[in-house]
């Protein structure tokens, strides 16, 4: 029976047809596994993007990466299993900083301890790695449970770059380079908040003049490259201890250190109001621009930012209306209520004209040759609701800051040609135009709509442009005069006489007229000087072919001193007042009256 179960068995184990392998084969096979395991991991290693290395508990390398040794330029040797960290250290402090002595491999001894003993805590941690190269290393530490650990090498420079980028965006003007609104606030804050007793500091609240105009007359591109020229000026100007900031627009404010004489306020004001205004030459185009300037002083103007803010504003706001072009240091005085006076009319002029609160009055001149009414300036006023009727004194400067007046111009050209283009006979309408409305692109474009629109004769209508045009005149401006001057329009100068410039100016153009200043005719009766002076401006206007009109003439005396002077016109409250259209009529007829009567 045993022999015949035997019997059955080996038939069993020869007919399952299982043949045991041969361990070498095995071996074998699990060593080219092995292997392929072993090349596939390398492969995978030395193909990650990050740097690995692996040490053991004795701080020897146990396996490095290629990304590893690229980043650190570390040789062949340094990176074979074994290596101790002290080397590649060693080699890495060398290679960066050029320290190899004794006292340098002491300090780097501290750090492995200081190290291990981080390790030895069982949590990783990560620290950033700067090199001279400027590149940036977040280094990772995984400790091991043998004592050892697995550090990760991740080249962040790019993000960091990126990081500094927005970070840089978000505090300073993208186009000028200089700090931003938000940036200056925060330092301002801050600086605020660390004055001691003794301590002072100033901001200069700086605006450029006519910015506008510059954008208008040469389109943004300039204008922004005139911003950062501007911004260039303004780093060359501060000192290293000032902080200079783009607030947006064409508005800047420096933050000086330790202004606390008006003094050094005023000093440093002038040397930017001196560069600044120094001619720019960008992109084939010359432009002069100025600045104002407003300075409050710390803490003997205000202690907290918005009370010095405001009263900065409040002395740019008076330098404004002074003019532009200058500086002012804030005073505490009644100014910041007359400073919210001009502001509420300013915001009541942006709505003016689409509420018709605008009228023209007319004041006749006279020609004392033909004794007759020869033409009619016009005169804006503005029926405001609560203030009543403004003269234009009043309420034209603020226009012109704000560059309302553009667009109160165009009106006025529109209005008077209409009005004029009803009168009898050949009276000419004469229109004052600002300074602005000269620089402005449109001008020459608005008065031939009003002529086309009215169908005025273009001889029928004068303009009149006062002498500060001639502190901001550019070949524009002149070539605008000249093509006003072909289309027919008689050209006047106003206020010949009140500035020292005046003799020169007249070569500037060939005027039709010269307007004498008011002041020197007040004066003609009683003081010969002043009479001599108006003889000599009606004799040089006759000599340059110009007629002359003496202004302001007010009474029988001064007529008559005009009259002597040899001025060819006149006009003034001997005559009438300006008056409404409506009442124009009846006023010529009164002119008339009183020529025949002087006669």
């Amino acid at each position: 029976m045993v022999e015949t179960r035997q019997s059955d068995g080996q038939s069993d184990r020869r007919g399952s047809g299982v043949a045991e392998r041969d361990p070498i084969d095995l071996l074998l096979e699990q060593k080219k596994k092995l292997e392929q395991l072993n090349s596939w991991f390398d492969i995978a290693l030395n193909n990650m993007v990050r740097g690995l290395s692996m040490f053991d508990a004795q701080q020897r390398l146990i396996v490095c990466n290629k990304s590893y040794r690229e980043m650190y330029a570390l040789p062949e040797e340094l990176t074979l299993p074994g290596t101790p960290l002290a080397e590649i250290v060693r080699y890495h402090v060398k290679r960066e900083t050029g320290r190899d002595g004794a006292d340098e491999v002491a300090k780097q001894a501290k750090w492995l301890a200081d190290h291990v003993a981080k390790l030895a805590k069982g949590h990783p941690f990560s620290h950033i790695q700067d090199l001279n190269d400027g590149r940036k290393f977040l280094v990772t530490y995984q400790p091991l449970a043998d004592g050892g650990w697995v550090d990760i090498q991740e080249d962040i420079t790019e993000k960091r770059r990126a990081e500094e980028k927005i970070e840089w965006l978000a505090r300073h003007d993208a186009l000028t380079g200089v700090a931003n609104r938000f940036h200056f606030r925060e330092t301002f804050e801050n600086a605020l908040g660390h004055l001691h007793k003794g301590s002072s500091l100033a901001l200069h609240w700086l605006d450029l003049d006519c910015f506008k105009e510059v954008n208008d007359t040469f389109g943004h591109p300039i204008g922004d490259a005139l911003l950062k020229a501007v911004a260039q000026r303004l780093r060359g100007s501060v000192r290293k201890s000032d902080f200079l900031a783009r607030l947006g627009g064409d508005e800047f404010a420096i933050i000086q250190a330790g202004g606390r004489k008006i003094e050094q306020c005023e000093r440093l004001a002038r040397r930017v109001l001196h560069d600044i205004s120094k001619p720019y030459h960008i992109l084939g185009n010359t432009i002069a621009i100025s600045a104002s300037i407003g300075i409050v002083r710390a803490p003997e103007n205000g202690k907290c930012a918005d009370e010095l803010l405001k009263n900065a504003d409040v002395a740019l706001y008076s330098v404004k209306s002074a003019g532009r072009r200058g500086f002012e240091v804030f005073h505490h005085t009644d100014a910041g209520r007359k400073i919210d006076c001009q502001r509420r009319l300013e915001s009541d002029l942006q709505g003016a004209l689409s509420l018709n609160q605008f009228e023209l009055h007319y004041q006749p001149a006279v020609s004392l040759r033909t004794r007759h009414v020869v033409g009619c300036e016009a005169l804006i006023r503005w029926r405001h609701p609560v203030n009543g009727l403004m003269s234009p004194e009043d309420f034209l400067p603020i226009a012109e800051r704000s560059g309302a007046i553009l667009d109160i111009g165009r009106w006025v050209f529109n209005q008077a040609c209409m009005d004029a283009a009803q009168w009898s006979g050949d009276i000419r309408v004469c229109v004052n135009v600002s300074p602005l409305q000269l620089e402005s692109a449109d001008l020459v474009s608005d008065v031939k709509k009003a002529l086309a629109t009215s169908k005025l004769d273009p001889a029928r209508l004068q303009i009149e442009i006062g002498e500060p045009l001639f502190d901001r005149r550019t070949a524009g401006t002149i070539e605008k005069l000249q093509e006003l001057h072909k289309l027919g329009l008689n050209i006047a100068l106003d206020d010949f006489g009140k500035t020292s410039g005046s003799l020169g100016n007249l070569r500037a153009f060939p005027f039709d007229e010269v307007k004498i200043e008011r002041s020197l005719i007040k004066d003609a009766p009683m003081h010969e000087d002043s009479a001599a002076i108006v003889q000599a401006v009606a004799l040089l206007a006759q000599a340059l072919s110009m007629r002359s009109l003496a202004e302001g003439v007010g009474t029988v005396e001064e007529l008559d001193a005009a009259v002597r002077a040899g001025c060819k016109k006149v006009q003034g409250f001997y005559f009438t007042h300006a008056v409404p259209a409506s009442e124009l009529g009846h006023v010529l007829s009164e002119c008339q009256q009183k020529l025949a009567v002087a006669a």
